[in-house]
């Protein structure tokens, strides 16, 4: 199996699904069970949305924004826009009103398709605002609100009856789009700022997903199973979750959110999953947990599997007869038990979106799961690089796909070049210019170097450096990592730019609190969480140099998450926000 040079993101699609037909694609939840959509059905819903677009006045070059819950019908109505020539531009269903009024009058976007009725309520009020948008779909039956508005609302059926007289050859149309055409419009969410609105045509996807094949074709690539649960408004979902199983024709299963993640793995048994750093650190720490929880014999039998895992990973060849022998008793006993967790058929868990501790990685492959850290942006499409599970290196992100160009530059930034740079902002010029050079490199903003065997290892963000009054670089991603695998933090921001040393904003572990009993806001309470984390700092600075050790904390006053701004998306802390919150009393630290 190859991957073929297809034009473009729709002709691939709907070669696939002429390939594949009856087979199952699409897995949506349905009446608590798992319900499929073949490939042909697939093709023929896009083709009739597509035909609706058309017929309500959608033409190439045209916007519509995507809001949706990850579904079928969010792939279905993707495809469909692109189909005829029009531009995706996705959006999270986090947004509000104030966000959505951003991206629509920034895309000029001339219709959306909402899913539901939830989704509805805070992009109406941006959408009568900007004034923009003519037409709204849902893919849900709406509520009568056609009274009140001057915007045309339809469900998407209704959109399909519409389109349902003209005679178009959708596969056909879609036939004439180029490689370099523009497909979506991407927002990113950024750290800070307002969300730029990132270009990305046909070949920067299709360039991700040859490269995708060729990092993780020594799985042996067949019938393979995704669970889609990241954002599919992120381009790492949308690439990698997305338009690679396409790619590959492999199926798509839904999940029906982070609560449910782990019965959603059991009932789909994926293959291959995509996820962030945080959600393998969430695990990690749920299964160290119950492992403590449960002692005895089964905790010793545990982490004689991980020792004797991370010794075989760390030191091929190094295992003794009797460590050999142990070691295939306890992949019975112990790691199929953890593999079972994720399904029990996994090929490959790959990380991405952000760094990833190597202990984390280290420590679910010597659990018997194999995990593969790569590295990209939105800007990329957007995977620059990734391990392939044949030549694992857990401090790197892997090795530069195929037809890319990386270099580092005089500075330490990472430098990219290739068919999968994105094309620019939208309507940005200064900002493109900003990032991408006269000669087609892309700054990633990102610090990092080669190691022996051309391994790309990123040493943090260029613009979130700390440098201390001392004029040292520190880089706040790895202190943060190691504060967070303590049991008593969840989360952690440390701060310190030209200071003598670093302070840190602290979020208590829920689960630690409850077990240790501190809860409540009993003077006990307060006092047992604060000599805690104060026990958790003294453990982590015993482990780092004198210049990342954290002197002293403040604890924030709720969790970092996505709805209060403080989090991306993709789980990314948000510097600016949380300094613009806490940075007094962050200052009032080295007072």
């Amino acid at each position: 199996m190859t991957i073929p040079h297809w034009p473009n993101l729709t002709t691939m699609f709907f070669e696939q699904a002429e390939t594949l037909g009856d087979k199952p694609f699409l897995w949506d939840k349905k009446d608590g069970a798992y319900s499929p959509i073949t490939w042909k059905e697939a093709a023929d819903r896009v083709s009739g949305i597509a035909k609706g677009l058309l017929e309500i006045g959608i033409t190439a070059t045209d916007r519509v924004i995507l809001v949706s819950e990850n579904r079928a019908d969010w792939l279905i109505s993707d495809v469909a826009i692109m189909s005829i020539g029009a531009i995706t531009v996705p959006a999270y269903t986090t947004n509000t009103t104030e966000n959505h009024a951003h991206i629509i009058a920034d895309s000029g976007a001339k219709a959306a398709i909402i899913s539901n009725q939830k989704l509805l309520t805070p992009f109406i009020p941006a959408a009568v605002d900007t004034g923009e948008i003519e037409f709204i779909v849902s893919m849900e039956a709406p509520n009568d609100q056609s009274g009140n508005l001057e915007i045309t609302l339809l469900s998407l059926d209704e959109l399909i009856e519409r389109g349902a007289p003209r005679d178009e050859n959708i596969s056909t149309i879609a036939e004439q789009w180029k490689r370099d055409d523009l497909s979506c419009i991407i927002y990113t969410s950024g750290t800070g700022g307002l969300p730029k609105g990132v270009m990305l045509h046909h070949g920067a996807i299709l360039h991700n997903c040859a490269g995708s094949y060729a990092a993780l074709v020594d799985l042996g690539l067949g019938d393979e199973r995704f669970l889609s649960f990241l954002p599919l408004s992120h381009s790492y979902e949308h690439s990698a979750g997305q338009f690679f199983p396409i790619s590959i024709g492999a199926q798509i299963y839904y999940a029906e959110g982070i609560d449910k993640l782990a019965t959603n793995m059991a009932e789909s048994q994926p293959t291959i999953m995509t996820a962030v750093p945080r959600l393998y650190e969430t695990m990690y720490e749920k299964i160290n947990r119950g492992v403590k929880k449960q002692g005895g014999m089964k905790e010793r039998l545990f982490n004689a599997a991980y020792r004797l895992g991370a010794k075989r990973f760390t030191a091929p060849g190094s295992l003794s007869l009797p460590e050999r022998l142990s070691d295939k008793l306890l992949d019975k006993l112990v790691r199929d038990k953890v593999r079972a967790r994720f399904g029990g058929h996994l090929k490959a868990l790959v990380s991405g979106g952000a760094p990833l501790n190597p202990d984390i990685g280290l420590f679910f492959t010597a659990l018997g799961l194999t995990l593969l850290q790569g590295y990209g942006q939105t800007e990329s499409a957007p995977v620059i690089s990734v391990n392939k599970p044949s030549r694992i290196k857990m401090h790197t992100v892997g090795e530069i796909f195929p037809d890319t160009e990386v270099r580092i530059a005089h500075d330490g930034e990472i430098l990219c070049r290739g068919e999968l740079v994105m094309l620019g902002y939208w309507q940005n010029e200064e900002a493109t210019r900003d990032v991408i050079s006269s000669d087609g490199w892309l700054h990633t903003g990102d610090i990092g170097e080669f190691d022996e065997d051309g391994h790309l290892m990123i040493t943090d963000r260029k613009k979130d450096i700390i440098v201390n009054s001392g004029g040292d670089n520190i880089a706040p991603q790895r202190i943060e990592g190691i504060l967070c695998l303590q049991p008593e933090i969840a989360q952690a921001m440390v701060y310190g730019d030209k200071r003598s040393h670093l302070v840190a904003l602290i979020v208590p572990d829920d689960t630690w609190m409850r077990e240790m009993g501190f809860t409540g806001n009993s003077p006990e309470a307060t006092q047992g969480i604060k000599k805690g984390i104060e026990q958790a700092i003294k453990r982590i600075n015993g482990e780092v140099s004198n210049i990342e050790k954290v002197r002293h904390h403040i604890l924030a006053d709720e969790p970092f998450t996505i709805n209060n701004g403080e989090m991306t998306p993709t789980m990314k802390v948000r510097r600016v926000i949380l300094k613009a919150r806490y940075g007094e009393a962050l200052e009032a630290l080295y007072s």
